[in-house]
């Protein structure tokens, strides 16, 4: 399949730049996969459509404030830094701005002298492997000096960085959110288990990866990002169970989407595991573990709409699509969700 196979017109005005209150009175568009039709709820409608026994898979992976502002020691330019990937030991993978002027061996002070980095390697593509060094845990520090690494599209500043985390996200590791899960409440979880749905976590750290675009033309030779994705025990053994009772396990976002698809199966069952995934998804692929996905609406022509392709179909996502754009939902990160079943 082409690039342009997966693009629709998506008028500006419908990029969402700030997240509705109360998070689960975002739209919900219900999608059919067997069928292709369409319902248009809300939210917390969602409760509706799961059924007792369900498996929820959450994404617990929680965003770092990784966009950092600093000085070049040796000639007082400011630079700035996006944290990527942990690399052990204060040791990163960073996003430089200006490149041409952060060589290895240049060092960079941030926050009043909190926070220094040595420039130790320039990789592929561009990025930089940086050491750190400061007196305090390096996401303390960021917490004081790093502010919330907001995809390209969303211009207008987030006056509550809160809201661009999940409200079950607990580990640290993300550069961008896994927005799907942005909708629910504590209480809409709560409803949901008190149905009898089953509510599991795997950690899956999103990297900016995730907004990369498709430059070439057949998507097959397009080269995705690795990202660090943890399965425990608790969700291997849930996931293994629902499956026995003949039950659906649902994904929250294209995260828990490809966690649940990168885990090893052995004899058809999950067991804890961890590791790095690069897993591409696009129509023609076989779904081994995935009967329902929780999703928000994507950028043209960009991988997350090829996987949610493969899982609905690219005929129902694409007029699914098409339909949300004449029906005025709100699209990307602090937008409107989908439900495909």
């Amino acid at each position: 399949m082409k690039k342009q196979d997966f693009f629709y017109q998506l008028p500006q005005e419908l990029i969402a730049q700030t997240p509705i209150e109360p998070r689960d009175h975002s739209r919900l568009m219900v999608l059919n996969r067997q069928t292709g039709q369409v319902q248009h709820k809300h939210f917390y409608d969602l409760i509706d459509y799961l059924q007792p026994g369900d498996a929820l898979i959450l994404n617990d992976s929680r965003v770092i404030p990784a966009r950092i502002y600093g000085i070049k020691d040796e000639t007082q330019v400011p630079v700035e830094f996006l944290l990527l990937e942990s690399k052990g030991l204060n040791t990163w993978e960073v996003m430089v701005r200006p490149g041409r002027r952060l060589k290895p061996g240049a060092h960079v002070t941030f926050g009043e002298g909190i926070l220094k980095a040595e420039i130790l390697q320039v990789l592929e593509g561009g990025n930089r492997l940086v050491q750190f060094t400061c007196e305090e845990n390096i996401y303390s520090v960021l917490e004081k000096i790093g502010q919330m690494p907001l995809p390209p599209y969303i211009t207008q500043k987030l006056e509550d960085q809160e809201r661009y985390q999940t409200v079950y996200s607990r580990e640290l590791g993300s550069a961008a959110a896994p927005t799907a899960g942005l909708h629910f409440t504590p209480e809409l979880l709560q409803k949901i288990q008190q149905k009898g749905v089953n509510l599991g976590y795997v950690t899956l750290h999103v990297g900016l990866g995730t907004f990369r675009p498709v430059k070439v033309d057949e998507i097959t030779e397009h080269k995705m990002h690795s990202e660090h994705y943890f399965m425990p025990q608790q969700t291997a053994d849930l996931i293994n169970q629902t499956r026995a009772n003949g039950k659906r396990v649902i994904a929250v976002g294209t995260t828990s989407c490809r966690t649940l698809e990168s885990v090893p199966l052995t004899d058809g069952k999950v067991s804890a595991c961890e590791g790095y995934t690069n897993i591409f998804i696009y129509p023609g692929y076989q779904f081994q573990l995935l009967d329902a996905l929780v999703t928000n609406f994507h950028l043209p022509e960009s991988t997350l709409i090829m996987l949610v392709s493969a899982f609905a179909g690219y005929e129902n996502t694409m007029r699914a699509y098409h339909t949300a754009v004449q029906e005025h939902y709100r699209f990307f990160s602090f937008g409107d969700a989908m439900f495909i079943e």
